[in-house]
């Protein structure tokens, strides 16, 4: 849930801002002076809306709409095209996803939800914004910074698409803007209206797709930065050694003294080497899947190290033969020729450290030393494994695997100076993976028919310049553009109430 000072806070801040405002509206002696310092910076306040708008980058804009009118015209033709193409897209995107949303509810076990995979959809029109991804609820605190700079920088790049295509087009540019809705930032642009709507509407198209597409071409170059940062990074950090622990949180497993500590570069997961983050978590993964491994101890080593003890079942029906005061000990399952169900209890470090992984007895056959393969007895979906992570003792951890892998932050790039940070090629990382996502979902969410949205404008043009000769009447094409608008604006409410439903009431 959202933290409850949170709530106060934005609460608390929103009613003093508008307080502020109501009262020297409403004085006469500040009222004036008041009005013209707000109309001076362009601002406005409204009840959870602020909103600046100013003329300083018009002649940068103009610039922008004036460099290279034949590459211009192209860039934004091809924008045009795949805008029609995201409009359609987006439609058959969202009633998929409805399907699916509706699908995970009717069933009694729906998967779970990663909470760092981000769900979102966002539209930023001028000032509308609905998420499906909730911060403070599915989004840790600690990505808050990442996600409201991606919102306003994919906000701006889109209408920087809008202005310069504009321009193009010529179409009078009165200025730029930002707001901020409740607490999600954004951007827009202020066009004359009146020459926006002399022009034909081929060229409404190339203005209303500039933003979808500008964001279609954010969200890609922001995926090449990431596919290229181990060449982009190579003179100052190296890939393909391990995975280095960059953050290991307080209630971790994996603290402790012969736990994991930031800087720690990990080289395997029992017998499954890892040479990167992927590599951990497809590692953890794996043993998360499949039954747990066991370890070749001699029969002479097995009859040193364990001592009688009682044997129970856990309500699981999984078998227990160690004190449960016991911080080191381990119960341990083999079996010999005579008995298949044998259990020891075992110093688990001792009974690992140099030690062969096995599945069968089969395995530890070796030199005609009789061994055993001995499997650790825990209970069901608990594992014991073994953490490389040299020159280190090696990290035992017993537990969930999902649990050690949701509270130890890792990377890929090793510094190959001291001075150089462990967390920047992380942050480089994240931030891409937001620009990804929140960029590709302003592309597709303003792309949706539906009013308010980007998609709107882009749907009326399209209509106007393909239905104009098969549907004379202009009213019966906007009938057609309001109903199809309908059914739009009805999937992506649809979508974004099951959405937040699911987010919140999970």
């Amino acid at each position: 849930m959202i933290p409850v000072p949170v709530v106060v806070t934005v609460l608390g801040g929103w009613c003093a801002v508008y307080l502020a405002d109501t009262l020297l509206k409403s004085s006469n002696s500040l009222k004036a002076s008041y009005e013209d310092w707000l109309l001076t910076y362009g601002l406005s306040v409204s009840p959870f809306h602020l909103r600046w708008q100013t003329a300083l980058f018009n002649r940068q804009f103009y610039n922008w709409g004036r460099w290279k009118p034949r590459f211009l015209y192209l860039w934004f033709s091809v924008g045009m095209v795949f805008g029609i193409i995201a409009m359609f897209g987006s439609v058959i995107l969202l009633g998929k996803t409805l399907l699916q949303t509706l699908t995970q509810m009717l069933t009694e076990a729906p998967k779970a939800q990663n909470d760092r995979m981000l769900q979102v959809v966002v539209s930023v029109p001028s000032s509308d914004l609905c998420l499906r991804a909730v911060p403070g609820v599915n989004l840790p605190v600690s990505q808050l910074t990442y996600f409201f700079s991606a919102i306003l920088i994919s906000g701006v790049i889109h209408e920087v698409g809008h202005g310069v295509a504009a321009i193009r087009e010529q179409v009078r540019f009165n200025g730029f803007g930002i707001f901020i809705f409740i607490v999600y930032p954004g951007a827009f642009v202020d066009l004359f209206t009146t020459h926006l709507q002399l022009i034909s509407p081929v060229q409404q198209l190339r203005i209303f797709c500039a933003g979808v597409w500008h964001n279609f071409v954010l969200g890609v170059a922001s995926f090449m930065v990431l596919f290229l940062l181990p060449a982009i990074l190579f003179p100052f950090y190296y890939t393909g050694v391990g995975a280095l622990v960059t953050e290991v949180t307080e209630d971790s497993p994996a603290n402790g003294p012969r736990g994991l500590f930031v800087g720690d570069l990990v080289t395997n997961l029992q017998d499954c080497p890892v040479y990167n983050v992927e590599d951990w978590n497809s590692c953890l993964g794996d043993i998360s899947e499949k039954s747990q491994v066991g370890y070749c101890v001699s029969a002479a080593t097995l009859q040193q190290l364990s001592f009688p003890a009682r044997v129970y079942r856990r309500l699981d029906g999984t078998v227990e033969c160690c004190s449960n005061n016991s911080l080191t000990d381990i119960c341990f399952s083999y079996s010999n020729k005579l008995d298949s169900h044998l259990y020891a209890c075992l110093p688990a470090r001792k009974v690992i450290e140099a030690s062969k992984v096995c599945r069968t007895n089969m395995d530890c056959h070796k030199d005609f030393v009789p061994s055993f393969c001995v499997t650790p007895s825990l209970e069901n979906q608990t594992r014991l494994i073994r953490v490389k992570h040299p020159p280190h003792i090696d990290m035992l951890y017993v537990g969930h695997p999902m649990h050690l892998q949701y509270t130890v932050s890792l990377s890929s790039f090793v510094p190959r100076q001291n001075f150089l940070s462990i967390d920047l090629p992380v942050v480089i990382e994240t931030f891409c993976k937001y620009l990804i996502s929140l960029s590709g979902a302003l592309a597709v969410i303003n792309a949706v028919p539906c009013f308010a949205l980007d998609g709107q404008w882009i749907l009326n043009s399209f209509l106007e310049a393909t239905l104009s000769s098969l549907i004379v009447e202009k009213q019966n094409r906007e009938l057609v553009g309001f109903l199809i608008l309908l059914a739009g604006s009805a999937l992506l409410a649809a979508n974004v109430a099951l959405g937040l439903w699911m987010v919140t009431a999970r």
